[in-house]
């Protein structure tokens, strides 16, 4: 399994690429099924996203079949399933690299925000459960920016969630504590543009 480092520059340079609108041959060949691998996978990056329709991660990443294993939930919140699948994917496959991705405009932040202004609340309780979870991240950003304008106090949330996230990944769990205090495991955070397309690095160099 190649490193954190190696699997970032991958990632990074296939970002590049979908933003450019190149098209790498041998990465459009692998999104076509592939029986070779049936009999298992090594995911490079475990990317746990958001659900967003507008994020399709392999593809804001150009990489195709057994590229990436990905788990998505809406506002990319951390509870225990992701936590389990993640520490799956790390202990099974050896995956060194795990990215926090979030967006711009996410909903599930500005719902988040609407309720902690009590402009909105929610029935479902399994909603509520999603918001609950963004909650805590984004509470002092609305201290910190409770003069911003609504574009400059949601960015602000959008990349406290994702830190958030990152933090709870680092310190949530044992088996993954253990691998990152080995050198095994580097988790990141990022934040992908819905408005050019771009994925930014919160760590430029994994630790």
């Amino acid at each position: 399994m190649i490193s954190a480092d190696d699997a970032l520059l991958k990632l990074r340079e296939g970002n590049r690429r979908f933003v450019a609108g190149e098209i790498d041959a041998d990465q459009l060949a692998s999104r076509t099924h592939r029986v070779d691998l049936s009999g298992g996978q090594h995911p490079f990056a475990i990317i746990h996203a958001c659900s967003d329709s507008r994020v399709p991660v392999e593809l804001v990443f150009d990489q195709g079949f057994g590229d990436l294993f990905v788990i998505r939930v809406a506002g990319n919140i951390v509870a225990p399933s992701q936590i389990g699948s993640i520490e799956f994917a790390a202990s099974q496959f050896g995956t060194r690299l795990v990215v926090v991705l979030g967006h711009s405009n996410c909903g599930a932040v500005a719902a988040a925000l609407k309720e902690l202004a009590l402009e909105q609340t929610h029935r479902s309780p399994n909603l509520r459960a999603i918001v609950d979870r963004v909650r805590p991240a984004i509470e002092p950003v609305l201290q910190t920016h409770k003069d911003s304008d609504t574009h400059t106090l949601t960015s602000a949330a959008v990349r406290a969630n994702i830190l958030a996230s990152v933090e709870r990944l680092r310190h949530g769990s044992l088996i993954l504590e253990q691998l990152i205090e080995a050198g095994e495991l580097t988790v990141v955070g990022a934040e992908y543009s819905l408005e050019t397309g771009r994925v930014e690095f919160f760590d430029e160099e994994p630790s």
